[in-house]
């Protein structure tokens, strides 16, 4: 039995391993549901003996337990990809594994699809699905301009969620107006529905018509706000998401309240939720200083909501649906002339519908277009280094493996420079940033890689550019090391950080995992260097698939 399946187990907490015995005593073989309840499990749970083979093509190692002598089979890849400590401890609702932004950032590289390469190819829409999980939104355009598309928008991914606005709701200037969203009046970021619980997690907003002067939508993080208040005042932080808020919705047929704070967080203290909506909120019936505290934490919110390098401006035209989290984003829009036409059609979804599209989606998904990307553009060459870009890739795939690094990393070393292949998901090419021009091909690789792969593969893809700026300008001695080429693309990328930009990567929770990253990509330039093929890395990259 070689050492290593010995020390996988060794690693393992006995109950954690048995809890997840995949045998068809302990698991319905349809449903995959635990057919045992924890405490059925004997007392004084040890293991006995572990053995190394291969089952359905995969390396197993099967272990006989103690005292009962039930029996055991893990893949290999599986107990690797799920090693203890390898998980991110936390809900994937939370601002943890989410790319928070400002409107610069998203500069060139906007989430968004024709309505056509969205309904016909599942890869487009894995990637679209997996954009409104990470940074919040998607933009579908050439949406058919007909009324009730934008519910079969939402029927791509889930279920419409229907209130008291009905299934299908129209976003136009009315008569009689039960919400000042039906007029033309401006409307400053907020969220929707804050009154209802639980609050619709997801809203779609199709255009129709957008005819009038005005009229133009904004979009802020309110993940990134958040983010920001707590850094800049963490005592209004603190108010606001210990403070309850009463928000309430009247009109003749309804009476809604829900009492929540403003910034929602989880029990590990990380932003969960968001509910802003002034026009929403009730009177508070707090003791004074308990007032006055909350009324400075919420105008200092309010303020910082407003910034203008905040909010990512869109006027949508015609044939555009918007869809964006509701928990996270606020959205917003400027006040338009009432003798021209505005019409968007409107409805809410949920997020568990979304993720669980996106789900099955990677679960049927080939890796083939990977596969193809090294077999073709990789045999180009590498931004000026004595190798190809697949043989780059390569080495720093099998670096990383060398170094006994969690399957994670070797996947995200592995495909750290997708973004440079020439046609990769309409990125642009290597040769560029050769040219003078950041391509921003981390970020572009990290969004392509989503289709596939969770937060802890693409993080630290989207952050090996800022890892390298972070080490030039914390240790001393690495820009010397540096190839000619990485000095100069080192310089195109913005150069070394500053202390305090270097200050806020180290803070960042994929900061140490990028910067592992960086050093295998530096490392890996050997012309001469024998590395495995991608089929190699195959099982790794299959467990991370179903992670």
């Amino acid at each position: 039995m070689p050492d290593r399946s010995g020390l996988l187990i060794g690693e393992m907490p006995v109950m954690w391993l048995r809890d997840n015995c995949p045998c068809g005593l302990c698991r319905d073989p349809r449903s995959g549901q635990k057919l045992f309840q924890i405490n059925s499990l004997p007392a004084g749970l040890r293991v006995e003996s572990v053995v190394e083979g291969i089952g359905g093509g995969q390396r197993s190692v099967e272990v006989v337990w103690g005292p009962d002598g039930h029996r055991s089979a893990y893949a290999v890849e599986w107990l690797e990809a799920n090693r203890p400590g390898g998980g991110d401890g936390g809900d994937r609702r939370s601002e943890h594994g989410k790319e928070l932004w400002r409107a610069a950032d998203l500069a060139g590289r906007l989430p968004e699809a024709r309505w056509e390469a969205y309904a016909g190819d599942p890869g487009v829409r894995a990637r679209m699905l997996e954009a409104v999980l990470r940074v919040g939104f998607m933009l579908l355009r050439g949406v058919p301009e007909r009324a009730g598309q934008v519910l079969a928008v939402a029927e791509t991914f889930g279920h419409v969620r229907e209130t008291n606005y009905g299934k299908l709701f129209d976003v136009r200037v009315e008569p009689d107006p039960n919400n000042l969203a039906f007029t033309s009046a401006r409307i400053t970021p907020h969220t929707d529905n804050p009154y209802r619980d639980p609050v619709p997690t997801l809203q779609l907003l199709h255009c129709l018509v957008n005819d009038a002067e005005g009229g133009e939508s904004g979009l802020v993080d309110g993940f990134a706000a958040a983010a920001e208040l707590r850094k800049e005042d963490p005592a209004a932080f603190d108010v606001l998401t210990r403070t309850p808020v009463p928000f309430v919705f009247r009109d003749a047929g309804t009476e809604l309240r829900a009492d929540r704070p403003l910034i929602d967080t989880d029990p590990l203290g990380r932003v969960r939720e968001v509910r802003f909506n002034n026009r929403s909120i009730g009177t508070l019936r707090l003791p004074a200083a308990e007032l006055e505290a909350f009324y400075a934490a919420y105008r200092a919110f309010a303020e910082l909501l407003l910034r203008p390098e905040l909010q990512l401006d869109l006027r949508l035209a015609p044939g555009d649906c918007l869809l964006f989290d509701n928990t996270r984003l606020l959205h917003a829009r400027t006040a338009f002339a009432q003798d021209g036409a505005r019409h968007l059609q409107g409805c809410y979804a949920d997020l568990d519908g979304l993720a669980s599209s996106l789900a099955v989606l990677r679960r049927a998904d080939s890796l083939e277009p990977l596969a193809e990307l090294f077999a073709g553009a990789g045999a180009a060459e590498y931004l000026g280094e004595s190798v190809t870009m697949a043989e780059h890739m390569l080495q720093a795939g099998a670096r990383a493996e060398a170094a006994g690094a969690p399957p994670h990393l070797v996947a995200a070393a592995l495909l750290h420079d997708v973004g440079h292949f020439e046609g990769a998901d309409g990125g642009v090419s290597g040769q560029d940033l050769m040219a003078g021009t950041d391509n921003r091909h981390s970020h572009t690789g990290a969004d392509l890689l989503g289709r596939w792969f969770g937060p802890r593969v693409t993080e630290p893809v989207r952050l090996h550019v800022a890892a390298k700026r972070y080490l030039c300008a914390v240790e001393p001695g690495y820009h010397d090391r540096l190839s000619e080429a990485s000095r100069y693309t080192l310089r195109v990328q913005g150069g070394a950080m500053t202390g305090a930009q270097a200050a806020e990567f180290a803070a960042l929770p994929g900061a140490a995992d990028a910067v592992a990253v960086r050093r295998w990509d530096e490392e890996a330039k050997e012309p001469a260097a024998v590395t495995p093929p991608f089929e190699h890395f195959l099982p790794l990259l299959a467990a991370l698939l179903r992670g």
